[in-house]
């Protein structure tokens, strides 16, 4: 795991001067790889390539980047596994490539050499970013995997091409502007994260997952990201060739393509543990590491003072049945409050799902004993895990008998009578109900009601109504069932753009490399060819997946209720951050700097502290970007 960087700029420059600007942004991001850094740079075409080191696969100097190709014309700087990287050497080798090394960064190189960046990619198992110069034809080519697991940005800032997995190391280089985007502001506030493409700065984009993005020497700006894959394309193939056995047949089989996903990212050249929650998700991937594991496997899990949010005593039993190697952090809420401030550090742009806190604290803990540890991310969105499916999908059967243009006109009649007293408490019921009649599909009323400030516009004195839907159209889709669109959204938009986000900043913050075995491709494709009914089923979540489990551990160690990795933000914004927060949500100083409209956020905080209402993601979502802010005042 590792941390790039680079840009490509006018020709001619001063190499030295290209080699120090270059390092200076890759030192930023010496969190991400603490043990090796080194640049590249092609004066004469002023490109410049930087990298940072976590040594997880080949420790020697052969792994060192960026990495020449044999042939001289390719230089790649690379972020991630690739898990199928023996395979690939063997049928490279036939070919007539030599290694020097054992790690995968090798075999990278060598297949962009033998079958270009289009055509290497769908043969790439594993998680990445990775920026490749083509000397010959005066290309560089970005490429971020098929989920999302690692992180790109890139950019024009006058006339620059900047890039980076973090945004301080775009942040380092004279041509930054630092604008910010209000629209990308909005877009935060109703979905506490930024959803790719775009980030907090004007002109900084995200590379959507399972794209590409090429840029010529000389081009012109306007360049745009080609799919490679798609969920879209995963959904539509699974439909036309659905899992059609009985669900005996389906269990083996998701149980064997697991433990292969598992068995291949279970492979390292230094210490290797997983997270271990006693949940479904990170049980599967415990016990399936065990299962192929002569050793005791170690877990690490965060033990927290308050009981309802503390899942330390079924993670130990876990472990004890497996016979792992269990090691708990106990987190006391000073300490998880003390993470605050650090947090805008880690995350560069605004971000605010709270589970930030507890996850941070739990990598810190783990990079003690390990550097590489598993994850179970994405059993959720695969599997139908989540309990707001049943809830809105319930609502949206209220409205969906009704036809679309009945609704339509409907919520123009209530939005109509809302403007005649806006200001009343009946206008802001009849906005709710033309929220809840506009939807024309399962998809968009999730959209809408999964939501934060569901009208952005209200807080932002320079926002908009951010767009509910994503930016490209060509990675949607339509879906016959109401869960699965919901499904489908989360993990085309919150899987990369939150979760993952989440885990690949507080892991890197401390030079730990999490794997997310259940987001092998080949994991994804599989559970988009199996019907709901194999997942749903007998008033069980993901049912398919604790069949699968149950191979390893007890039933009824399942039967609990769903616990998330949260923290108890609305008891601690009525008590021990209360004063923290009302510095930030002041009216005056609100006012004074002229980013939020102040009456809907006292009245919620006001309402909030009161108790009459809980308002804790709201005001959180307000009081991250307050603290961004002044982080990032100049």
């Amino acid at each position: 795991m590792c941390g790039i960087t680079g840009f490509l700029d006018e020709a001619g420059q001063d190499e030295e001067q290209l080699r120090a600007l270059v390092n200076r942004m890759a030192q930023t991001l010496v969190h991400r790889g603490p043990d090796a850094g080194g640049a590249w740079v092609d004066a004469a075409s002023g490109v410049a390539l930087g990298h940072r080191r976590l040594a997880v696969l080949d420790l020697s100097e052969h792994g060192h980047q960026p990495m020449l190709s044999a042939c001289g014309n390719f230089c790649l700087v690379y972020n991630g596994e690739i898990y199928n990287h023996r395979t690939l050497r063997r049928e490279l080798e036939a070919l007539g490539h030599r290694f020097r090394g054992h790690g995968d960064t090798e075999v990278l190189v060598a297949a962009i050499r033998q079958w270009g960046v289009r055509e290497a990619l769908p043969r790439l198992v594993g998680m990445f970013a990775f920026a490749v110069w083509d000397r010959r034809r005066q290309i560089l080519t970005l490429a971020r995997d098929r989920i999302g697991i690692k992180p790109l940005y890139y950019g024009w800032q006058r006339g620059g091409f900047l890039f980076g997995s973090e945004l301080k190391s775009l942040k380092a280089h004279p041509k930054f502007c630092g604008e910010i985007d209000h629209h990308a502001a909005a877009l935060f506030l109703r979905h506490n994260y930024i959803p790719a493409p775009h980030s907090i700065y004007r002109g900084i984009r995200k590379l959507p997952p399972g794209t590409m993005l090429s840029v010529a020497a000389g081009a012109p700006a306007a360049v745009e990201p080609e799919i490679w894959w798609s969920l879209r394309g995963a959904i539509e193939e699974g439909a036309r060739r659905p899992f059609a056995g009985p669900p005996e047949e389906a269990i083996g089989e998701l149980d064997r393509i697991l433990r292969e996903a598992v068995a291949s990212e279970m492979e390292a050249d230094v210490p290797l543990g997983a997270f271990l929650s006693g949940g479904i998700d990170s049980s599967t991937v415990v016990a399936m590491m065990q299962a192929q594991s002569s050793r005791p496997v170690k877990t690490f899990t965060a033990a927290f003072e308050e009981a309802n949010y503390n899942e330390a005593d079924w993670a130990r039993a876990v472990a004890e049945h497996l016979g792992a190697e269990h090691t708990e952090l106990h987190v006391t809420a000073a300490e998880a409050r003390e993470q605050i401030p650090s947090l805008c550090a880690s995350y560069d742009e605004p971000f605010a799902d709270s589970s930030q806190i507890p996850t941070l604290l739990l990598a810190k803990l783990t990079r003690r004993h390990v550097t590489v540890s598993l994850s179970g991310d994405g059993g959720d969105e695969l599997f139908c895990g989540y309990d707001r499916y049943f809830y809105l999908g319930k609502l949206w059967r209220r409205v969906a008998w009704c036809p679309a243009r009945l609704r339509q006109a409907g919520a123009r009649l209530a939005r109509a009578a809302a403007n005649v007293n806006p200001s009343s408490a009946a206008a802001g019921r009849l906005r709710t109900l033309a929220e809840f009649l506009s939807p024309n599909s399962a998809g968009e009323f999730y959209r809408r009601f999964n939501a934060h400030w569901r009208d952005p516009a209200q807080v932002l004195l320079h926002g908009e109504s951010a767009e509910i839907r994503p930016a490209d159209p060509r990675l949607e889709t339509e879906l016959p069932k109401a869960l699965e669109e919901m499904m489908f959204w989360d993990a085309r938009v919150y899987l990369p753009d939150d979760l993952l986000v989440k885990l690949d900043r507080a892991s890197m913050a401390v030079g730990l490399e999490a794997r997310v075995p259940l987001l092998d491709h080949r994991v994804v494709e599989f559970a988009w060819t199996l019907p709901l009914s194999l997942k749903v089923r007998e008033g069980q979540t993901k049912w398919v997946l604790r069949r699968v489990l149950e191979r390893y551990i007890p039933r009824a160690w399942m039967e609990r209720p769903k616990m998330g990795f949260a923290v108890p933000l609305d008891a601690w914004l009525r008590g021990p951050l209360r004063a923290w927060a009302e510095d930030l949500l002041d009216e005056r100083r609100l006012r004074r700097e002229a980013f939020f409209r102040p009456e809907p956020i006292r009245q919620k905080w006001e309402q909030h502290l009161s108790g009459r209402c809980n308002w804790q993601y709201l005001l959180w979502d307000v009081l991250v970007l307050q603290t961004w802010l002044e982080a990032n005042r100049d």
